[in-house]
Parts: C-alpha cells; structure tokens; sequence
C-alpha cells in the first residue's frame, strides 16, 4: 500500500514538475525575443558560421595586403610544416582556415579557378 501512494505521488511530481519546466522555458524564449536576445543570438551564430575574416587570416599567415598569392602559399607551407613537427593540429587548421579564407580574395571574379596573384 506505502509503495503504491509512494509510486502515485513520484508520477504526479514528475509531472508537475515537467510542466514547470515547460513553462519556464516558454517564458524565457519569450523574454528572449522581447529583449533581442534571441535576434543577437542567432547573428552571433551566423557570424562564427563564415569563418575568419580576411584581417585575421591575414595575422595568423603574416602577410598584408600587397603580398603576392605566391607569398600567401609560402608563409602557409612554413607554418602548417612547423606545426606539423610539433604537433599542433589546432594551429595546422587555423593555417589552413587562413589561406582558404585568402582564396576567395585573390581569387578572380570571373573565374572559378584557383587564386592568382
């Protein structure tokens, strides 16, 4: 019998208990979208998600701006083999992400081939 109310009480918690949650969570989005938490939010994500911008790639390889795509492919070479050597993947892809992102900047316009410089 003591297991039985036991058991009812744990079930009728439960329940009460996820619709407190849902409730909550409701309420949140909508202080979210009343405050443009929500709108700045998905902006941030959307930034991360095109990756670096020209500026930073350009300090990560140590070029600038009047360099050759020549010179951008062998600042690229040094540091992705320097960092091969001693291991570190993390700096190797952020190399990598680097010159990807400087070959849409030398890169022709009218051409979809690879960069010329």
């Amino acid at each position: 019998m003591a297991a039985r109310i036991l058991a009812q009480l744990l079930v009728m918690g439960g329940g009460i208990l996820a619709r407190g949650v849902v409730q909550a969570y409701r309420k949140a989005l909508q202080n979210a979208s009343h405050t443009g938490v929500a709108q700045e939010t998905l902006n941030n994500a959307v930034r991360r998600g095109k990756g670096m911008t020209e500026l930073e790639a350009r300090q990560i390889l140590g070029v600038s701006e009047k360099s050759s795509w020549e010179e951008v492919a062998k600042k690229h070479d040094i540091l992705f083999e320097r960092n091969e050597m001693s291991g570190s993947f993390y700096l190797q892809s952020k190399v990598r992400r680097a010159k990807e992102c400087l070959e849409t900047v030398y890169q022709p316009k009218d051409q979809p081939g690879g960069p010329v410089g």
